[in-house]
C-alpha cells in the first residue's frame, strides 16, 4: 500500500492505493487547508488510520522547493498563504508516514498523473496547466518531472497583450503577467464575473482575448521543450466554449512556423482536457509514491 498526498490552497486530498491500481484508490479523504499545524496534523491522522504505507508522494501547493539538493527541499517558500511560508511539509508527512516520501508541486504531480494515466499517456513530453485561482504549469521530461526550487514557474510568463485588452493585469508582483490576465481573480477584477458567466453578446471577444493568452502559453512550452501534450485544466478553462477557442488562437499564433505539433499538426492533438478530472494530482502524488519502492 502506497499513498498520495495532495495538497492545495483550499483544501487537502489523502488516498491510498495498491501500486498497480493508482488510478482506484481504496480511501480517500479531503479537508479544508487551515493552518500549517492542524493541516499537517489531519494528514498525519489519515496516514496513522490507513495503517502502515510503503512510501509517500506528495504533491504540495507552492511556490516550493522541489530540489532534492537542497537543504530546504521540501517546504513551502516564499507563498503568500498566511502561515505557510517555509513550512516544512515534506519532513512532517515522512515523520507521520514513518515511509520514504517524494515530493513536487501539486501542477507538477498533476502533470504526472496524466502522463502516466490521463490525457498524456503514451507521450514523451507532457505538461499540465491550471488556469483557475492561479496559473501554474507542470512538465514531464522523457517520462520523468522537471523540478527545481520555485521552477518551473510559468504562470508569471510575460505575454503580447492582444489588441483588443486594455485591462492593468491582476497580478500583485507583475501586473499583466499571464495570471495577471487569465486566472480567475484576474478575469473577475475586469469583467465582473467570472467566465462560465459572461454574457451571451460578449462571450467571443472575452473568450478570444483568454485563448489569445493561453495559446501563448502553449507556443512557449512547446518551443522550449517540444511538447506533445499540454493538458488545460482549472476553473476557468471549465467555462463552455473557451477550451475551443485555443486551438485556432495556437494555430493564428504559430503561422506555420516551429515544431510538427504547432506548425502542421492539429492542435486538437496538443492542448487536450484533463483525462483525469479532479483527481490529477493525487494519481500523480501516487505515482511518484510508487516510484520509491517499485
Amino acid at each position: 500500500m502506497i499513498a498520495g498526498i495532495e495538497t492545495g490552497g483550499t483544501k487537502i486530498v489523502c488516498g491510498v492505493a495498491e501500486r498497480d491500481s493508482l488510478t482506484e484508490p481504496t480511501s480517500v479523504r479531503r479537508f479544508p487547508t487551515t493552518t500549517p499545524e492542524e493541516t499537517l496534523g489531519r494528514i498525519a491522522d489519515f496516514l496513522a488510520e490507513v495503517g502502515p504505507v510503503e512510501a509517500v508522494g506528495i504533491a504540495s501547493f507552492g511556490p516550493v522547493d522541489a530540489d532534492p539538493a537542497s537543504a530546504h527541499y521540501g517546504f513551502v517558500t516564499s507563498t503568500p498563504k498566511p502561515g505557510w511560508k517555509d513550512t516544512d511539509v515534506l519532513s512532517a508527512v515522512r515523520a507521520a508516514a514513518n515511509a520514504p516520501a517524494a515530493f513536487v508541486s501539486d501542477v507538477t504531480g498533476a502533470a504526472v498523473g496524466e502522463s502516466r494515466a490521463g490525457a498524456g499517456r503514451g507521450a514523451r513530453n507532457v505538461g499540465y496547466a491550471t488556469i483557475g485561482t492561479g496559473v501554474g504549469v507542470g512538465l514531464v521530461v522523457d517520462g520523468q518531472p522537471l523540478i527545481g526550487n520555485g521552477w518551473p514557474e510559468l504562470g508569471h510568463l510575460l505575454v503580447r497583450r492582444h489588441p483588443a485588452d486594455r485591462f492593468e493585469g491582476h497580478c500583485p508582483y507583475h501586473g499583466d503577467c499571464l495570471e495577471g490576465l487569465t486566472a480567475g481573480p484576474a478575469v473577475k477584477a475586469r469583467w465582473g464575473v467570472d467566465a462560465s458567466s459572461f454574457p451571451a453578446d460578449e462571450k467571443d471577444e472575452r473568450f478570444d482575448i483568454l485563448a489569445y493568452y493561453i495559446a501563448q502559453l502553449a507556443w512557449t512550452t512547446v518551443l522550449t521543450l517540444g511538447l506533445d501534450k499540454l493538458v488545460l485544466g482549472g476553473g476557468v478553462m471549465l467555462a463552455p466554449g473557451l477550451f475551443e477557442r485555443t486551438w485556432p488562437a495556437l494555430t493564428s499564433i504559430a503561422g506555420g512556423y516551429g515544431p510538427p505539433q504547432v506548425a502542421t499538426g492539429d492542435p486538437r492533438d496538443l492542448l487536450v482536457a484533463p483525462g483525469l478530472e479532479g483527481t490529477s494530482g493525487l494519481v500523480g502524488a501516487l505515482s511518484l509514491a510508487a516510484d520509491l519502492v517499485s
